[in-house]
């Protein structure tokens, strides 16, 4: 059975408007991996960076039991944000709180946007170490961990939000037992293996796989120096078939590479159709090259290749392989 949600449910789980309207187009959703994988979709690949630090700005400040940091007015929100800081706040002393809010500040000065964890179930003192561990980092490796941590956070709202609906719908007797039986199995059994960006698929799952309706490797490039996403860049994808089984450190013979496909980035950031649309890709190494010479002529890298490797268990997964970019520093990281 089919769940339907409304826009400002999804709203309470990510505080990005962009991200809720998303999910509502996307709705209904006939259990929580379904919602999940399409809100990671939509979080990693479909919204932009002001979408982002809407969802940052909406959550309270780590360690604010006021919530007078947030521009959240949702309060569903604002309760759960309560809920996921109560371990913190339990353990938290006077001097403590102290000196996470001089850290927050200290960070916010820096980077922009409010520290971002995952801070269910963390002590004050976890909170306060990875507060500190993750400062001395560059905008655009923190930009992307906070992205990260939001997901998380999302993630575990989803499953709130889709156990309080699958409850009213099992005491209205409207929902079958087993599917309600089939709604637990999923809470236990997938919110944990989502917990990070790129999750490892659990067993059962290969006979829940659905047909391709993009290709099976896909991207995107941001510019992290403008804070939009990077247009007209040209984008080459290549796969290794060499005589060697794979390509090594140091591997001179470039003619191992065979091309699959070309593209260049839409305003969007996304590049177009790289390979075809099949159901299975075939296991190997590939490489993803962005021509960023010639999108940022003083930049620092005349061009970046991406390579990676998918194996024959996972040749029925989505590899979405971004590249957050600025004229000198680079990152990138698998998304779904």
């Amino acid at each position: 059975m089919e769940i339907g949600y409304e826009e400002k449910d999804f709203l309470a789980c990510c505080g990005s408007t962009k991200f809720a309207k998303e999910m509502a187009l996307a709705s209904p959703f006939a259990s929580l991996e379904q919602a999940v994988t399409a809100a990671t979709d939509i979080w990693f690949n479909k919204i932009d960076v002001t979408a982002w630090l809407q969802a940052f700005s909406a959550h309270p400040q780590i360690g604010d039991s006021n919530s007078s940091s947030s521009q959240s007015h949702n309060q569903t929100s604002t309760q759960w944000s309560k809920g996921e800081q109560s371990t913190a706040l339990a353990t938290a002393t006077g001097s403590s709180l102290q000196e996470l809010s001089e850290w927050n500040a200290r960070y916010r000065e820096k980077f922009g946007f409010i520290f971002i964890i995952c801070a269910s179930g963390r002590s004050t003192d976890e909170i306060l170490a990875e507060l500190k561990n993750r400062y001395p980092n560059r905008p655009i490796v923190e930009f992307e961990i906070a992205a990260r941590e939001q997901m998380k956070v999302t993630e575990l709202r989803l499953k709130k939000l889709f156990s309080s609906k699958t409850k009213v719908s099992s005491t209205s007797d409207q929902y079958p037992a087993e599917v309600a039986k089939k709604v637990e199995e999923d809470r236990v059994s997938i919110v944990g293996g989502h917990l990070t960006a790129s999750s490892v698929p659990t067993a059962g799952r290969t006979s829940e796989i659905r047909t391709r309706t993009r290709p099976p490797i896909t991207t995107h490039v941001l510019d992290v120096s403008r804070g939009s996403p990077a247009a007209g860049i040209e984008v080459r994808l290549e796969k290794w078939k060499g005589t060697q089984p794979r390509p090594s450190f140091g591997e001179t013979d470039i003619s191992g590479w065979v091309f699959h496909g070309s593209s260049a980035t839409d305003n969007d950031g996304r590049s177009g159709q790289l390979m075809g649309i099949v159901d299975a890709v075939d296991p190997g190494i590939y490489k993803i090259s962005f021509n960023t010479g010639k999108y940022c002529p003083s930049g620092f890298f005349p061009y970046v290749s991406i390579v990676f490797e998918i194996r024959e268990s996972q040749n029925r997964e989505h590899f979405h392989v971004p590249l957050l970019f600025s004229p000198f520093s680079m990152t990138t990281y698998r998304g779904s």
